[in-house]
């Protein structure tokens, strides 16, 4: 599986890097801003977009409602420092496929990707 980091700190891109390391998916790409993140998606095509919600000039949501529209096959979760649970509505109304606490990545990031991958080729609900 091909996976696009969408954030705009770059160590929170290296913290996920390296919590995906010891997998089989592979890193494709990054991106600091919204507008990047369309554009690499556009060009890469990711299988799953990690996704900040709070980016300079569009937001998460807003680049998730764009991806949906320009590259709908892949998966999107968006990672927030926001609350997961008060976040979730709003994240699958854009189109996102699940959200994870950017404070529990290191527990929560990888399970959370097998899940919304698992629920979308189950066709289950959302993931958070």
């Amino acid at each position: 599986m091909r996976i696009l980091i969408a954030d705009d700190n770059e160590w929170v891109r290296r913290g996920v890097t390296n919590i995906l390391a010891p997998t089989h998916w592979d890193v494709c790409g990054e991106a600091k801003d919204g507008a990047e993140a369309i554009q690499k998606a556009a060009e890469l095509l990711p299988d799953l977009i990690l996704l900040d919600v709070s980016m300079p000039g569009l937001n998460g949501l807003e680049v998730t409602r764009l991806l949906r529209q320009k590259v709908p096959g892949a998966k999107i979760l968006i990672i927030s420092q926001h609350d997961p649970v008060v976040l979730l509505p709003r994240a699958i109304e854009a189109g996102a496929h699940g959200c994870v606490d950017k404070g529990r990545l290191s527990t929560e990031l990888l399970p959370a990707i097998a899940s919304v991958m698992d629920a979308v080729e189950n066709h289950s609900g959302p993931q958070c």
